[in-house]
């Protein structure tokens, strides 16, 4: 028992499982009591996996860059939804192009601009945190000046909406389309990648230990800026999937309100990706945008009109700090343990 506790406290995705379960347990109990205000079912919950999939696919770009090391972090994601949303605006709904050709060519647009803060980062060795940053505020400004801050949202454009529609699965119970065409095939890439080849394998001895990689012989300044093109690419996916989710390409799509980019980390932190660098996983990021977005899910139905939106940081500032320290706890425990 003892074993399996410490070993349910020290693994994040089971740690974060248990947390979902709880979770909908508890909200289903209060929402069967009366105490929501409206149902939290699977129709709702079915919904709100809109919600998951920009998230989760940013988490998945910050959980490369972030395993990549040397404070690995990228505040431009967000942007960099918005420039690739307007590009395929461009493409789909100015230019006339076919629907799979523009998004490919978006995801070249997102590789491009991964690969301007792969340079800064890995081969100019800025700290990434500045040039993140201000490629934050120069891929948003690019963005707004490329319509003069107008929407795209034209009838071609309109008509990419088709691309997040429903799928029934069974009951009552119905999956935005883009989870199985965008969402699962990037995560499933993104743990062979990390998983299964050679570069995954670089990926995580870089983070660990950049020095003893130098020492290997491995290009690690290499391996950290494909993380960043990565990273763009994975961004721009989001920004495919956004567009088709508001029928409209809008500048500020990933920077409106507090912007894409800090839910992101905090999904991937919450996962239990190292800023450190060098530890992370896959799973751990994709339980964790699921439990962000049903919690914060949940908050909602909890109070009436907007109110619920003020708790929403509140509570994820909480889970944050709370599964920080039980997994400081934990590890000094299983520390101790072995100690003696």
């Amino acid at each position: 028992m003892r074993r399996a506790l410490e070993r349910l406290l020290t693994d994040r995705v089971a740690l974060l499982a248990v947390l979902l379960a709880v979770l909908l347990v508890w909200m289903s109990v209060l929402s069967a009591q009366g105490y929501l205000t409206a149902p939290y079912d699977l129709p709702y919950l079915g919904a709100t996996l809109d919600n998951v999939v920009p998230l989760c696919l940013l988490g998945l770009a910050e959980f490369v860059v972030m395993v990549s090391g040397r404070g690995g972090i990228d505040l431009s994601v967000g942007s960099m939804v918005s420039v690739v949303g307007m590009a395929f605006g461009f493409m789909v709904g100015k230019w006339g192009w076919p629907v799979l050709p523009s998004v490919v060519a978006a995801l070249l647009v997102g590789a491009a601009l991964g690969a301007v803060n792969g340079v800064l980062v890995a081969y100019l060795r800025f700290p990434a945190l500045i040039a993140t940053l201000a490629t934050y505020y120069g891929y948003g400004s690019l963005a707004l000046v490329s319509t003069n801050a107008a929407p795209i949202s034209n009838r071609p454009v309109q008509e990419l909406a088709g691309l997040t529609s429903s799928v029934p699965l069974f009951g009552d119970l119905s999956v935005p389309l883009q989870v199985f065409t965008f969402l699962l095939p990037s995560a499933v890439l993104v743990w062979l990648l990390v998983n299964r080849t050679s570069y995954g394998r670089r990926l995580y001895a870089v983070g660990t230990n950049e020095t003893a990689a130098r020492f290997a012989n491995l290009n690690v300044a290499s391996v950290r800026f494909r993380a960043y093109l990565l990273s763009g690419v994975l961004s721009g996916v989001a920004g495919v999937v956004t567009v088709a989710q508001f029928a409209s390409a809008r500048p500020d799509a990933g920077s409106t309100g507090n912007g894409m980019a800090l839910p992101a980390i905090t999904i991937a932190v919450l996962g239990g990706v190292a800023i450190a660098g060098g530890i992370g996983r896959v799973g751990g990021v994709l339980v964790a945008a699921l439990l962000v977005v049903w919690l914060n899910a949940g908050i909602l139905l909890a109070f009436e009109g907007s109110e619920g939106g003020q708790y929403q940081l509140a509570a994820l500032g909480i889970l944050l700090i709370a599964s920080a320290l039980l997994n400081v706890l934990t590890v000094r425990r299983v520390a101790g343990g072995r100690g003696t």
